[in-house]
């Protein structure tokens, strides 16, 4: 599948809540997910075909800044798309709907390929506001907003089910959290998780949902007897689950030592996208050995091995 991403500018305006833009980062760290939301829940007939690459969201050629979408998919070739999908993440009735079929008709003049329009609503009623058909004024162009509301994103209550769809189980906790259930899938899936995002889910969840699923969070991870993957701060901060060594140090040490943990987790991110940039499918054993690994220096040092070497054992040879 060829699937072109495009996502917002960092240096545009601030996300209106810390659940629309993790929600957002939930597209832009995982494409594919929009894709697969179109096709398995909503029935939507997409095309298949296969790569990945970033582009600005901002598809407007008029002096305006009103055509600006969260997410942007482009599936096809660069040359020749082959469809596009707007994703519009609404907790409210606020955006003009006329504005959204706006949003479609734009990208159809750029790409000239087929526009499906994704819109995700947390809330039941403003998902009933924006399933309806959009009537656009202009004669013959009525759009069909496709809608993933709090009744179809599903209850996951499988751990095996969690881990395979980590970000599908984040937006289960944020509708469906209260189900204590929903909740122990999700934690127990971490342990089982690999892709690279895996650290961001929890978080993730977390700020997608309310102070009681928040709650219900903090409980049954802090009462879990499992050896947690965590890596961020707000995890190391709330649970207090790292790597053996932290455990036996000091509360300001500990925090000091998630403080270079988490910028060693930033590194060894940052060597996987290079080798995945360049065509290496890292496996396991490799994958886990860098994004484990809490030394900066050695990351920094496969950092710039990982923009030359030619194969991964090269990555790890040591210079004689």
């Amino acid at each position: 599948m060829i699937v072109t991403l495009c996502a917002r500018d960092a240096t545009m305006s601030v996300m209106p809540s810390p659940p629309h833009d993790t929600l957002v980062k939930l597209f832009t760290d995982r494409p594919q997910l929009a894709v697969e939301i179109l096709r398995d829940f909503l029935g939507v007939d997409l095309p298949a075909t296969p790569l990945v690459r970033l582009e600005k969201t901002t598809f407007n050629t008029r002096p305006s800044d009103d055509i600006e979408s969260d997410v942007v998919l482009v599936m096809g070739p660069p040359q020749t798309a082959a469809h596009a999908i707007i994703v519009e993440i609404q907790q409210d009735k606020s955006k003009n709907r006329e504005q959204i079929a706006r949003y479609a008709a734009a990208l159809w003049l750029m790409l000239r390929c087929d526009v499906s329009v994704l819109m995700i609503c947390p809330d039941r009623n403003v998902a009933t506001h924006y399933a309806q058909p959009i009537e656009s004024g202009l004669t013959g162009y009525c759009l069909q907003p496709w809608v993933l509301g709090p009744d179809d994103v599903p209850v996951i209550t499988d751990p095996q089910e969690a881990a395979a769809h980590p970000d599908l189980a984040a937006m289960s906790v944020m509708i469906h959290g209260l189900n204590r259930k929903v909740v122990e899938a999700f934690a127990a899936a971490l342990t089982d998780v690999t892709d690279e995002h895996a650290p961001k889910y929890y978080e993730y969840a977390y700020s997608m949902s309310t102070p009681a699923i928040r709650r219900l969070m903090e409980e049954i991870m802090k009462s879990a007897s499992t050896e947690w993957p965590v890596y961020s701060p707000f995890a190391r901060e709330h649970f207090g689950r790292g790597k053996a060594e932290g455990k036996a140090e000091g509360k300001a040490e500990g925090k000091a030592e998630g403080r270079t943990e988490g910028k060693a987790e930033e590194a060894g991110r940052s060597v996987l996208l290079v080798l995945a940039a360049r065509g290496f499918d890292v496996p396991a054993d490799i994958h886990a050995r860098i994004i484990t690994c809490t030394d900066l220096a050695q990351l920094e040092t496969w950092l710039a091995r990982a923009a030359t070497a030619q194969t991964l054992q090269g990555l790890f040879d040591e210079v004689g």
